[in-house]
This record gives structure tokens, C-alpha cells and sequence, in this order.
């Protein structure tokens, strides 16, 4: 935590009932160190307490400007904010992990934060009140709709209050991007799925570009490895049904035609295949194609350098959701990272991952990992970790070098704790290399299997 300067911005309302007192102690001493004014509402010791009490006490002093902020603690950190909610000008959230918190400040500007003793440690409690504290609400549209909510609570008690409107924003949403907004928060915590959930895809590389067709057998044992996601090139031979639905029909070759979309998607839904991966400019293409089936498509964004400018990232993504795409593989500024610039790197990840979630998609992180140190590619992970992506990835496959157990190792390390999984992808050619990713703590796998896996293999690429 960066020290705090001394003024009435940084004074913090702070409380707890008896299962939050021990965490509260600990937490004081810890804020007033980095600068921070701490105004303790109780309860000062663990004898037993009213939590509706304590969280009213902090929640008034937010409510009239006494304190710019506050802080709640009980056993699961539910009551409190059901209780500081009920006071005007609140916005409290409970949160249980540094991703939560920043959401949290970053799109809903809360202003009061409770926590549940009962799950979280004193260590984790320093890391997400570090995050809660030093997050702000800056972008517009996020600002907009929490000035909604403010609406909402000034209507409260009239029976004739209408709700907010559903015409265009100020930013231009059609009423149809607001019907996906209500979507996107009803469904979020089905749509925000771990590693277990989300499918993967694998780039056409210069590691896979030429496999041919997927042998039944082969693909059957690396499923029993572990396998979510199989790669499988155009114009390859049928499969039994029952593996069809591991395959992430990949075509990123910038020689693809129209007709090479148009096959690749024909065969995906002949075939039942998971999903097509294609570039953005194929993916309206490939949705209309695979539009009715069960088939979804993947695209691309800052691929394969990163070198983009955020915003073009950002479009990038969001117009290939717009398209029709449910999974986005972005490439870092592996150029920032180098140089020590980590606030770029991950406004720059926080972006598509923002326009990922929003669009109800699956964003995977790409690192890169031959270009950097360990150093950095752990920074890399820690920072896809803090915008809230769903996967960091070891590299393009366009670049110098692909997978190693050593990288995802780092990778898994960074991440441990959370629902990212971790996907490595190019330059591996055995179930050797694949079993080793595992071992190192790879949840996605993308291996080129040529001849070295075995006899029978002819070339799949395959997505643990």
C-alpha cells in the first residue's frame, strides 16, 4: 500500500462486532501506518455485539462525510452490509478476494466495505482493503450507473417510482446493450466460471499449423490425461461424436480465405465440434455460419505482438463480441512489462477483460513467456490476476519459443489461490510434455502431437 497523505480524504470509519474484533485490531494499526486516520466505532472487545449497531455507526459517518470511507467486519460479513445499505449515500459491498474489491470501487465506487472474519485471514484482509482503498471510479459509464443506483435510492419509497430508463445512454447504448447489461449481472456468477468451465482454444501456430487429421485413439488418451479442449485443423477427418465435443476448430493462418471459414465452420457443426477460433475480421462470418448449433467462436485481440494501443485492444474485443465472439485471447504490452511500466500493462489487460465480462466472454491473458525473465513473467500473471481474467497463457506460438514446465510453474505460483487457470500452448510433442505441464500445474494444453507422442498419433493439438 502506498502511504496515504494526512487529510480528511484518507480518514476511515472502522467496526466490528465480536467475531470481527480480533480482525479489526489488526487491521488499525496496519491502516494508521500507511497514512491513514482510523475512527474507531467499536466494538473494543469480543464480547458478544450487535452487528446492526456497529455497521449503522460507520455507515452514518460515510453517510453525513465524517469519514470518506468505512470498513465492516463480522463473522461472514453478509448483515453488516444488508445493515449499511440501509443508510443514505451507502454503497457497501461485501467482498472476499482482491478481484472483488477492485470491482467493487472500480465499477460500483462503493464506499463501504464489510468482510467475513470467518473466511478470510488477516493477510488477504490487508491485501483487499489495500486494493478496495486505492481503486477509484473513473470511467464514465461506470459512473453513470452508479448514479443510477442513487436514483433508485431517493425513489425508494414512492409506489409510483418508475426504474431507470432503457433508452440509449449518454455513451450510446442501444436498448438492446442495456437488455445484454441485465443479462450479463443475472448471470454472472454462472458466466464468470472457473477453469473447469470455460474451454479453451489453441492459435495456429508455427508449432501446429500443419496437423493433420485427429486419431480417435490418441485423442481418447489424452481425454483420460486430463483433456478439455482438443485443436483441430481444417479439412481433417470425422470423429466419434463423444470426443467432437473437445474440439476447438482453430484457423488464425492470415492466408485463410472466406472459403477456408466457410469449411472450417461446415465441419464444425457437421461434426459437433466445441468451437471455431478465427481472426477478427472472420468472426461475424463464423457466427452467422454457426449460428442455430452448439458451435460458439473464438477470436483475437493485440495478436500476436500486443503492441496495440489499449483502446484499440479494447475495441478489438468488444467489436468481436459484438460479432458474435465468446472467447478473447489477448496479447500483453510485452514492451511495457520490460520496462518496468506495470500500470500500463494492466490498464491494458483490465480493459479487455472488462469488455470480456461485460459481453458475458472468457478472457485469456497472453504473457509471452520467451521474451521475458521470471521476474516479469510473474509480474505479468499478478497482473492478470488483478484485472479479474480467466486465464494467463504461456505464448502465442508466433513466437521465439513455446511451453515449459519451468514457465507454468511461475504461472500457476501467481495465480494459486483463485479460479484462473493457466494454459500451456506451443512446442509440446509428447504426452511426456504434456503430463510435465500438468505436473508444473497447467489446467489448458496446447501440444502439437506429431509422431513422438505415438505411432498411431497423426498430428492433434490438444487443450487441457
Amino acid at each position: 500500500m502506498a502511504k496515504a497523505e494526512s487529510n480528511t480524504t484518507r480518514t476511515i470509519a472502522l467496526g466490528a462486532d465480536h467475531a470481527g474484533y480480533e480482525l479489526k485490531e489488526a487491521l488499525k494499526p496496519y491502516l494508521e501506518q500507511h497514512g491513514y486516520t482510523v475512527e474507531d466505532c467499536g466494538t473494543f472487545d469480543a464480547a458478544p455485539a450487535d452487528y446492526p449497531k456497529i455497521a449503522y455507526e460507520v455507515a452514518r459517518r460515510v453517510s453525513d462525510g465524517t469519514c470518506a470511507r468505512g470498513v465492516i467486519i463480522d463473522g461472514a460479513g453478509i448483515g453488516s452490509a444488508m445493515a449499511a445499505n440501509k443508510v443514505a449515500g451507502v454503497r457497501a459491498a461485501l467482498c472476499h478476494d482482491v478481484s472483488s474489491a477492485r470491482n467493487s470501487r472500480e465499477h460500483n465506487d462503493a464506499n463501504v466495505l464489510t468482510l467475513g472474519a470467518a473466511f478470510i485471514g488477516s493477510g488477504l484482509a490487508r491485501q483487499i482493503v489495500d486494493v478496495w482503498l486505492e481503486t477509484e471510479c473513473t470511467v464514465q459509464r461506470h459512473l453513470d450507473r452508479v448514479a443510477m443506483i442513487t436514483e433508485l435510492e431517493t425513489s425508494a419509497g414512492s409506489a409510483s417510482a418508475s426504474p431507470p430508463p432503457a433508452g440509449p445512454s449518454v455513451d450510446g447504448l442501444s436498448p438492446e446493450d442495456v437488455q445484454r447489461i441485465v443479462e450479463r449481472i443475472a448471470g454472472l456468477t454462472q458466466a464468470d466460471g472457473g477453469s473447469s468451465q470455460i474451454c479453451c482454444t489453441e492459435m495456429a501456430c508455427a508449432f501446429c499449423q500443419a496437423a493433420p487429421a485427429a486419431d480417435a485413439d490418441t485423442v481418447r488418451q489424452f481425454i483420460k490425461l486430463g483433456a478439455g479442449r482438443i485443436c483441430h485443423r481444417p479439412g481433417a477427418g470425422p470423429l466419434p461424436h463423444e470426443l467432437a465435443q473437445y474440439i476447438d476448430h482453430t484457423l488464425l493462418r492470415p492466408e485463410a480465405s472466406e472459403d477456408d471459414i466457410r469449411q472450417l465452420c461446415e465441419e464444425a457443426v457437421e461434426h459437433g465440434f466445441a468451437t471455431v477460433c478465427v481472426n477478427p475480421a472472420n468472426v461475424r462470418l463464423a457466427a452467422r455460419l454457426v449460428k442455430g448449433s452448439q458451435v460458439k467462436v473464438c477470436s483475437v485481440a493485440g495478436f500476436p505482438l500486443g503492441a496495440h494501443e489499449t483502446e484499440i485492444k479494447s475495441a478489438e474485443a468488444r467489436r468481436a463480441i459484438r460479432a458474435g465472439a465468446r472467447e478473447i485471447d489477448m496479447v500483453i504490452n510485452i514492451g511495457a512489462l520490460v520496462g518496468g511500466d506495470d500500470q500500463r500493462v494492466y490498464r491494458d489487460i483490465a480493459a479487455v477483460v472488462d469488455a470480456c465480462r461485460e459481453g458475458r466472454s472468457t478472457c485469456k491473458v497472453i504473457i509471452e513467456a520467451a521474451l521475458l525473465n521470471d521476474e516479469q513473467k510473474t509480474r505479468a500473471c499478478r497482473l492478470a490476476k488483478r484485472a479479474r481474467a480467466h486465464y494467463v497463457k504461456t505464448s502465442t506460438g508466433f513466437g521465439p519459443g513455446g511451453a515449459t514446465a519451468h514457465d507454468v510453474a511461475l504461472m500457476a505460483d501467481a495465480v494459486r489461490g483463485t479460479s484462473m487457470g493457466v494454459k500451456a500452448a506451443g512446442g509440446i510433442r509428447s504426452f511426456a510434455d504434456a503430463q510435465k505441464m500438468i505436473q508444473a500445474g497447467a489446467t489448458r494444453i496446447g501440444a502439437s502431437c506429431g509422431v513422438a507422442i505415438v505411432q498411431e498419433a497423426r498430428g492433434v493439438t490438444e487443450s487441457v
